[in-house]
């Protein structure tokens, strides 16, 4: 489960209280390389072309980032895509890929 916090917005003319959450979208493994910055620019790139990805880019509160971590195990790197969703876009978001974000 991610973080969540909330924030005040006008609707209407009224004041609105939005409960934005915080998840991990998206999730892939590489392997050790020199540069892993840059390898990982194309799954990157595919992720936001897929359906889950592009709807993700046009609802999230903030541009979404990147996180990477070093994989001791595996040699490698895992990366985690992050993004903050109004409650209504995620529960679209869960009902149409998951919480795993399939696509």
């Amino acid at each position: 489960m991610g973080k969540v916090r909330y924030r005040v917005v006008q609707k209407n003319g009224q004041d609105v209280v939005e409960e934005i959450h915080k998840i991990v979208v998206h999730r892939f493994k590489l392997s050790d390389v020199e540069d892993p910055d840059i390898y990982a620019a194309e799954p990157i790139l595919q992720w936001q072309k897929s359906e889950a990805g592009q709807f993700v880019m046009k609802h999230a509160i903030e541009q979404p980032m990147y996180h990477q971590h070093v994989d001791y195990l595996h040699y490698g790197y895992q990366y985690a895509i992050t993004a903050e969703l109004e409650s209504k876009k995620l529960t679209e978001y869960y009902l149409r890929w998951g919480k795993h974000g399939r696509d």
